[in-house]
């Protein structure tokens, strides 16, 4: 029996696990879950935002990052995040994220794989992988979880649990994480 297939507006469906790629201490206050695409322009805005944001609260938010491709404008982001996938089966999830979100405008084949190598990945183990689709079924597992959750559009952020309807400049991240961050849990 399959489940049938429910949006839950303004909340976050799927809750946070060991699967999901995690920066941050377990015990911090608020998770803050991104819903992204590597090839976003807006996304690539908020990287620095959100590595700010760890840097600034350490001990304060644990930040989840989970797959939202869009494909039908970012026609490389699907394949991005299966190069981050394949990086995070070999524990280089967050480096080769930051490399694709530095690195937005070069996601043709050459320079992914010049990415790949630049974090300490096998490049053809790396790239059969990537061209088999063999970690598909997670990215398409993150996207599902996020249109459950009402997302919509790149980048959609939830604080513990409910969507940050604001902007996600670092001042405005702030004043929402610190105020999550004294609300009990």
């Amino acid at each position: 029996m399959t489940t049938p297939f429910r949006v839950t507006t303004g909340r976050l469906a799927a809750p946070v696990t060991d699967d999901d790629h995690i920066r941050g201490p377990a015990t911090a206050p608020v998770t803050l879950v991104e819903y992204g695409d590597y090839q976003c322009p807006y996304c690539g805005m908020a990287h620095p935002v959100t590595q700010e944001l760890l840097r600034q609260r350490p001990n304060v938010v644990r930040f989840v990052y989970r797959h939202f491709p869009l494909t039908n404008v970012h026609p490389f982001a699907e394949v991005a995040a299966e190069t981050a996938e394949a990086a995070g089966a070999r524990q280089r999830f967050w480096q080769m994220h930051d490399w694709l979100f530095e690195h937005q405008d070069e996601f043709d084949p050459v320079h992914l794989a010049a990415g790949v190598e630049e974090v300490g990945l096998p490049v053809d183990e790396v790239v059969q992988e990537v061209n088999a689709h063999v970690y598909l079924d997670r990215i398409r597992r993150d996207f599902v979880s996020g249109a459950r959750s009402g997302v919509n559009g790149t980048p959609t952020f939830f604080i513990n649990g409910l969507r940050h309807e604001g902007g996600y400049s670092l001042p405005e991240l702030l004043v929402a994480v610190d105020q999550a961050a004294t609300v009990p849990a």
